[in-house]
């Protein structure tokens, strides 16, 4: 496999050929986004977030970095959604914001999640429906678009003809054979594109190292209505809010119990309210109340459909582990946990189920029971495409480093050529010209961290000083200084916070710090900052030496 090395920029893309930019979703699962380049024309293929992990503290979502994008703004012809996951829609706003007339095509209930999403940030976008098996020219690109099936209704793979090949895309992709929704992956689509030609194909890598095929949705019916049947009390079920599919089986199972069900959460509320208006969910009448109508029924006939199955700190199920929200779990109730583990969030789940067993609750979830399936094509599915499509080259997609590289491997074993299979990082650039795509070079495509409505402000020096606060703790040195010689009028004082020394312990280290302002106050530079830069300096040391200890050291020049 040809694996991106190089850090180089890459050259001028020849006349005829055809750039692809990978500005996230290569070594992570999140974050996707892929732009195409021909003569002279961009076409941006989903725009999505990455959810923070535990070492990112304080940040809400991370972005795509828009650097390489940003001098070329009025060159993009549109953003083409694949489905309306966070991960591949969250950041369309935020590009939005740089450039508020981009069209934004899509399948219909994708475009409404985006919609509703546009209205809390204010902005009125061009929205371009299109429907699977449709055609259409933008700008240079000619767009076919190919019902796939995900976890999510409405998904499209995305084939792109172009004068100097075909590229086919296939967003987030499974084969289920029997899917609630009966919309299966076209796989006539994608063999009629096979034979026509395919020069680059991307492929959904998440579940590369998963053999066999994924589990089919319809077989986790007996599961759900199991756990419905025999629960004694109240069933919190928790899910992703863009989860139809699983939701559907849920108020199934709940009406053929006999229980009605509230939706708890504004995420959760605004996505089943747009899926049912659309007609993507089925809901019987009655089905579906208000909590103060739930709450004048029997334990033994309600169920609440919230959203909080990853840990997330703020969602409403985290909040009830923690007994922060109005509703109280207790002995008895049952939580099922509709989702899989998303890499990353281990620590985080397995506190929520802790916190909610403490409670008293029946925790279910996929390591129990059969509670949930995969989106993602297993290693058979691929296989089972990569001798459909039969692709000249292939560039894995949506994964960490373990899924693409897995998803190389399968590609080669079905007869793809190791040097045409393009495994790389976020900013790799891979150039298709005259039949042949290889690695040209890399563009930025580092982490974008948003927090508090701000965007790229925080950085990876905030974040690790976020990290050592909540790790070694914090001193402020306060010092009055004469700054001629470097002489402290009296003891400075010191102000502690996270340590387990006290301030008697840390006056041992004055010597240290007059010993070095005194030598620092030769030079002709010595100012009150670079007073506080020795005073920093020469603490960190005294306390890396005597405590083995690293925290945040705060310094306060005052002038005599």
């Amino acid at each position: 496999m040809t694996r991106s090395t190089t850090h180089n920029r890459p050259p001028k893309l020849p006349q005829d050929g055809l750039r692809v930019v990978a500005l996230g979703g290569l070594g992570e699962i999140g974050r996707n986004m892929t732009v195409l380049e021909h003569r002279g024309e961009l076409l941006v293929i989903d725009c999505g977030v990455l959810f923070p992990e535990n070492h990112q503290p304080g940040v809400d979502v991370i972005l795509p970095d828009f650097t390489w994008i940003r001098e070329r703004l009025d060159r993009i012809k549109a953003i083409v959604l694949t489905h309306g996951h966070e991960d591949h829609i969250g950041a369309v706003p935020y590009l939005l914001r740089e450039r508020p007339d981009i069209p934004v095509i899509g399948s219909r209930l994708t475009l409404a999640f985006l919609a509703a999403k546009m209205q809390e940030h204010r902005l009125s976008p061009t929205l371009v429906e299109v429907v699977a098996g449709e055609r259409r020219d933008v700008g240079v690109f000619d767009l076919e678009f190919v019902a796939v099936n995900h976890s999510i209704p409405d998904g499209l793979a995305i084939a792109v003809r172009t004068s100097a090949g075909l590229l086919l895309h296939t967003g987030d992709f499974k084969m289920d054979q029997f899917p609630l929704d009966r919309r299966i992956t076209d796989l006539r689509a994608f063999s009629r594109l096979g034979v026509e030609g395919v020069d680059l194909f991307l492929t959904d890598s998440t579940n590369a190292t998963v053999p066999g095929f994924t589990t089919a949705e319809h077989e986790l019916t007996p599961a759900i209505e199991t756990v419905f049947r025999t629960s004694p009390k109240r069933i919190i079920v928790s899910s992703f809010a863009s989860h139809v599919h699983r939701i559907q089986q849920v108020l199934n199972a709940a009406h053929s119990s006999g229980r009605k069900v509230a939706l708890v959460g504004r995420s959760m509320v605004r996505n089943m309210g747009i899926a049912q208006d659309l007609g993507y969910l089925e809901v019987p009448e009655g089905l579906i109340v208000d909590l103060k109508q739930l709450a004048r029924l029997p334990d033994n006939r309600i169920t609440l459909i919230c959203t909080g199955s990853q840990g997330e700190p703020m969602a409403a199920l985290a909040r009830m582990a923690k007994e922060e929200h109005k509703i109280r779990v207790g002995d008895g109730d049952t939580v099922l946990l509709a989702s899989s583990l998303i890499p990353g969030n281990e620590s985080a789940v397995y506190g929520l189920i802790n916190g909610l067993a403490r409670l008293g609750a029946n925790v279910v979830h996929s390591g129990n029971a059969k509670v949930h399936v995969s989106g993602h094509a297993s290693a058979g599915e691929l296989v089972y495409c990569y001798n459909i499509v039969q692709p000249r080259h292939v560039m894995p997609v949506h994964g960490e480093w373990r899924h693409l590289h897995a998803n190389g491997v399968l590609a080669t074993r079905t007869g793809v050529p190791e040097d045409r299979v393009l495994v790389g990082e976020d900013g790799m650039v891979v150039d298709l010209v005259r039949g042949r795509a290889k690695i040209v070079g890399s563009v930025p495509a580092a982490y974008v961290y948003v927090e508090g409505g701000t965007v790229g402000r925080a950085t990876e020096t905030t974040l690790e000083e976020r990290r050592a606060l909540s790790g070694e703790g914090t001193i402020t040195i306060v010092a009055i200084m004469n700054m001629s010689t470097g002489e402290m009028s009296e003891d400075p004082d010191f102000i502690a916070h996270g340590l387990t020394h006290d301030r008697s312990d840390l006056r041992a280290m004055i010597p240290a710090l007059q010993e070095d302002l005194r030598s620092a106050a030769q030079r002709r530079d010595f100012d009150p900052q670079a007073a506080e830069a020795t005073l920093a300096r020469t603490a960190a040391r005294w306390l890396q030496r005597r405590w083995n200890r690293s925290p945040v050291i705060v310094p306060v020049v005052v002038e005599e």
